[in-house]
């Protein structure tokens, strides 16, 4: 057992954290997220303890309060160095403080602080937090409650650090959820990933049901929940009042509209793929991807999923595309010095290279790459396309997303969270700001389904050219007050919010004209909405439109120019007035009231959310071992001489002649994983989409060289004969994993297309015949 971060006692006893509550309330697109946590302080002496802990992204945080006894503290949202300040004074005279802010480097950061509990002292902290619900590719509305915050990756250059919290496999406290869903579209299921009580429907519409988390999770993995509507490509606009205590004029105090676009793709469309582009896939080789995909024993390292997906890719991409390989981690390397013309000899180059791929780059640091792609020039006529691949874990997660969004007109961004605990600041934010798509790879999913998907997005066509005209009574106004929306996907929603200001004294209904383009063809939608809303719905409309707003002005600040201290007062006015925390406020409440004098001296505990094992671990390696980096148990002093002497002790011990993680060598004995048959059959494909007839390939079919040569008619030519075998294959014995060689076999069928033979129809009947099939030739598309 080694310490835990901060200052501690003799006793070396972390605060205990005895249980966790939350309430989940759903309004269609929408969530509030109350958590209760409960502490004591089980120590002799007063202490102050501080709880790291993981939110959504783009959550805003509405309410914080505390309870010490029958004491309550209600917290209020003030200038960030102004609570601290207090915060500090109240903790120094002795009296019970709480402050909740976010972190400087990454918004799904935020830290606890639960100030000066007296020994035996009880403490109940209750955040309530509100934020959109994701749309997954099957028209799911996804909610995660993240189990595990994984240690950020903080270069030693870096002097702000996000303390470390390691995986929850062994939290010493309990979970309780409780899940309720009001609709205005009927609700079709909701299911997770962890076990729930049976869904109550609570009306005969189906429109407002409630669920809990069965009892007994011990929360050792990320708790996600999956929402189904029956119309879930139904625009809608709602519109909620204003706080009756705000002034009017305000975003408060005038109501506020969010409007849902979430546009329908007619099979046409999916079915048109481009066939140009630039592909550039760039992937995470910290000592992180050493870890496994999941607890279960069959589970791959993360690192060996990605070399299978690269695969899925490589053999997927059209030809005469452009395409480039990235590894990173404490440095970067590319395949090749730019984008290459997608043939052959590239292909298998890139195979050979993807093989050796390891998890042997220490650190996650993922700006510098990307800056050197960026740096590229594009090529015309094929327009840029960026898969990223990583476990979530850095700690710069703002001037990452600054970057990508500065390029937004020159590419799209496609990104990956792989592994419990992945960042969704940094994977929905790349994915947000590049146009793109995100997706999570979490528990038992496959990497490559997920990939492939989002590669079909990246050949499709996508919506453009969206716009918003509104149609309101005279004296009534509207003011926009999301950013604008370039681009979306299939499978993407857009929420847009926007201000109503003004009255009128006749109508009381205004509309709203959506337009866009999708593969040249003009969609219009028109949506009609009430200027009179129903009173005392509650703000979370308010608090998600002005939480967008602050997060385009810190966008504005970071990016730098003359107006920084006007936009750093907007932003703390509209998350004061708001009630929503942003990167220059922060929630702070005193207990005034509190009878006792704390004396003795003040111990720091931070908050563990899982047991630390000692191992040896580099930068980057101690992510996989739930062991916290000695660095965040020193003084600051010690840190940085800390610091440095893991760097070179991972130079020397873990990478030294280029030689990869233990976890990650086989010796001599040990004999290669037995390869999965589809990824064996994908491996022979040549780049131009066919196959060749020899041994390997009869041996996917588990048949001899002989056997399926032997079947060939003597008219038909060994390559052709060879590929319409593997499509039989593929189409017979692996169509529930279809979404993975979709593009494999349309580049195949494609080609035998493009060879003209005599004798198809007989071909196919022969190759049924030799694997015992019955596959028709419209089936295989040729």
């Amino acid at each position: 057992m080694v310490n835990c971060c901060g200052l501690v006692s003799e006793k070396n006893q972390p605060v205990p954290l005895k249980s966790i509550s939350v309430e989940l309330q759903v309004r269609d697109h929408v969530a509030s997220v109350s958590s209760c946590l409960q502490y004591v302080n089980e120590e002799e002496r007063p202490l102050e303890a501080v709880f790291v802990f993981p939110l959504p992204a783009d959550a805003a945080v509405c309410h914080f309060s505390a309870r010490i006894g029958e004491q309550e503290i209600v917290a209020e949202v003030q200038d960030k160095q102004s609570a601290r300040d207090q915060y500090d004074d109240a903790v120094s005279s002795g009296q019970q403080a709480f402050l909740l802010e976010e972190s400087e480097e990454s918004s799904d950061v935020f830290k606890l602080s639960v100030g000066c509990l007296s020994p035996g002292q009880k403490a109940s902290i209750t955040i309530v937090y509100i934020i959109e619900l994701s749309v997954q590719a099957d028209d799911a509305l996804r909610f995660c409650l993240p189990a595990v915050l994984n240690p950020r990756y903080t270069p030693a250059v870096s002097a702000a650090g996000v303390p470390e919290v390691s995986s929850a496999s062994v939290i010493p406290y309990t979970l309780s959820l409780s899940v309720e869903v009001r609709s205005s579209d009927r609700i079709s299921k909701l299911e997770s990933s962890c076990p729930l009580d049976p869904l109550e429907f609570l009306d005969a519409q189906h429109t407002h049901a409630k669920v809990n988390l069965s009892s007994g999770h011990r929360f050792d993995k990320d708790v996600e929940l999956f929402l189904y509507y029956e119309n879930s490509h139904h625009p809608s606009a709602v519109v909620e009042a204003g706080a009756s205590v705000a002034e009017s004029g305000s975003l408060m105090g005038d109501p506020a509209l969010m409007i849902s676009l979430y546009p329908e793709f007619p099979a046409d469309v999916m079915s048109s793929l481009a066939s140009q582009g630039e592909f550039i896939f760039v992937v995470d080789r910290s000592g992180s991807m050493g870890c496994k995909m999941h607890h279960g024993n069959d589970a791959q390292m993360r690192i060996e999923s990605a070399r299978d997906t690269l695969l899925l890719l490589l053999k997927s991409l059209p030809m005469g595309c452009y395409f480039n390989i990235y590894g990173f981690g404490s440095r970067f390397e590319s395949f090749f010095p730019q984008s290459v013309v997608y043939s052959e000899d590239t292909m298998e180059e890139a195979l050979k290279r993807v093989k050796s791929m390891r998890a042997d780059m220490g650190g996650t640091e993922i700006l510098q790459p990307l800056k050197h792609i960026y740096s590229q020039p594009c090529y015309p006529d094929h327009p840029r396309q960026l898969f990223i691949f990583t476990d979530g874990e850095v700690w710069n997660t703002k001037e990452v997303l600054d970057l990508v969004k500065s390029h937004v007109y020159s590419h799209r961004c496609f990104s990956f969270g792989i592994g419990e605990g992945a960042s969704t600041a940094l994977i929905t934010g790349m994915a947000r700001e590049g146009s793109g798509h995100a997706q999570f790879i979490t528990g038992t999913d496959r990497m490559q389904p997920k990939v492939m998907q989002s590669l079909r997005f990246a050949l499709q066509p996508a919506v453009d050219n969206i716009s918003v005209d509104w149609s309101v009574p005279e004296g009534v106004t509207v003011d926009m007050l999301s950013p604008s929306i370039n681009t979306l996907f299939q499978g993407q929603r857009a929420l847009i919010y926007a201000q109503i200001k003004g009255q009128s004294s006749g109508q009381t209904e205004g509309s709203v004209t959506l337009k866009y383009r999708l593969k040249d063809q003009p969609v219009t939608n028109q949506l009609q909405f009430t200027l009179k809303p129903a009173e005392d719905t509650g703000l979370t409309i308010h608090r998600l439109a002005a939480r967008s707003v602050i997060r385009s002005l810190e966008l504005q600040e970071r990016a730098g120019g003359a107006d920084m201290e006007n936009i750093r007062r907007r932003i703390v006015e509209l998350s004061v007035q708001a009630g929503v925390s942003s990167a220059h406020t922060a929630f702070i409440g005193v207990n005034k009231d509190s009878k006792q004098t704390v004396k003795g001296p003040l111990l720091q505990r931070r908050v563990p959310v899982a047991r630390m094992m000692g191992a040896f671990g580099g930068p980057g390696m101690n992510k996989c071992v739930g062991m916290a980096p000695r660095m965040m148990r020193r003084s600051p002093m010690q840190c940085d001489i800390q610091s440095n002497r893991m760097r070179m002790e991972c130079d020397s011990v873990s990478f030294k002649k280029g030689m990869a993680p233990r976890m990650m060598r086989r010796s001599p004995m040990q004999a290669e994983p037995q390869k999965d048959p589809l990824l064996q059959l994908i491996s022979l494909q040549k780049a131009a989409g066919c196959w060749e007839l020899n041994a390997s390939l009869a041996a996917v079919f588990g048949k001899t060289e002989d056997q399926v040569t032997n079947q060939k008619a003597v008219q038909v030519d060994g390559s052709v004969w060879a590929t319409v075998l593997a499509l039989i294959w593929l189409y017979a014995f692996k169509s529930d994993q279809q979404v993975e060689w979709q593009f494999v076999a349309m580049k195949s069928a494609s080609w035998i297309r493009s060879q003209k033979p005599n004798g198809l129809s007989q071909c196919v009947c022969d190759g049924n015949a030799l694997l015992g099939c019955q596959v028709t030739e419209d089936m295989l598309g040729i």
